[in-house]
């Protein structure tokens, strides 16, 4: 899958970032008169000490807002309800309803509050401080969606006799969104100032619900006999589905002290097709965490 090789290539990238030969590229220091002999304090720092220094490695936890953008195409949604109701029909084989269109797209913008939880490590470069570490990230998202339903209804021929009338409606909801994402992330380090990008794993639950309904009227013209009616119907999803897909995304992480920084980022999730409904969710958060 592509987005699989873009996962691997983000790690691929940071890791190579991250593993110059560090001894060949070290400073020469100065004759330092304390390693001579000669009397004097040592002084407390390190070569590679700057003036505000921030130790990113260890730990960590925090908290977060969210502002979530969820997108839902419905669009192949009843397709597989409509193929069941209608399964080993004439209808069905020749004029494939299935295949029609009844539901659109939705989207819905809502706030949301969650949590993270990592580890860092740090590695010296020649030109910085390289962090490498992995996150774990939930979010409640307050969505509801609804798909814009469009009925359909067609005239088909079955055969010289037999006349249908078809209609078919529809509807879809999510709402009850709650994801995580367990992430691998990498970052350059200006002073406190940590800038990042990550990409990983995402799995989410949801209630989803889709519903079809066909109505057929059939006429028969020899004999003629009065129109008959035939209604079928057919569900998909369920509460609390399941999710899986991606996640991928950047932010910066500020260090008030050695111990506490402060977090802005964007993240992009898409999850596999799940009852043929595309889900996919843009968020932006800022948050805070405490550093062990």
């Amino acid at each position: 899958m592509s987005e699989r090789r873009c996962i691997a290539g983000v790690f691929a990238i940071a890791l190579m970032a991250a593993t110059p030969a560090i001894a060949a590229d070290l400073p020469v220091l100065p004759a330092l008169p304390w390693l001579n002999g000669n009397e004097g304090p040592a002084p407390s720092f390190t070569p590679f000490e700057t003036a505000k220094f921030t130790d990113w490695r260890g730990f960590y936890v925090g908290g977060l807002v969210s502002y979530s953008s969820v997108d839902a195409d419905f669009s192949k949604a009843t397709q597989g309800p409509i193929a069941f109701s209608l399964r080993q029909s004439t209808l069905e084989d020749q004029f494939q309803p299935s295949t029609w269109q009844v539901l659109g797209s939705a989207s819905h913008a809502a706030t949301g509050f969650g949590g993270f939880a990592g580890y860092n490590t740090e590695y010296l470069s020649p030109y910085g401080r390289v962090v490498l570490g992995f996150e774990a990230n939930y979010e409640h998202a307050a969505v509801s969606l609804v798909a814009p339903n469009a009925p359909i209804s067609r005239v088909v021929q079955l055969n010289a006799n037999t006349t249908d009338a078809v209609t078919l409606s529809g509807s879809g909801t999510l709402s009850n969104l709650d994801f995580a994402t367990i992430r691998g992330r990498a970052g350059w380090d200006f002073n406190g100032i940590l800038p990042y990008v990550f990409a990983g794993l995402a799995v989410g639950r949801a209630d989803l619900n889709i519903t079809a309904t066909t109505t057929v009227v059939q006429t028969v013209q020899n004999p003629p006999s009065p129109p008959q009616t035939f209604v079928f119907t057919g569900t998909a999803g369920k509460d609390s589905e399941w999710l899986w897909g991606y996640a991928v995304g950047a932010g910066i992480d500020f260090a008030l002290t050695n111990h506490v920084f402060l977090r802005g980022e964007y993240e992009y999730v898409q999850f596999e097709p799940i009852a043929s409904t595309v889900i996919s969710i843009n968020t932006v958060r800022a948050g805070a965490a405490i550093k062990f």
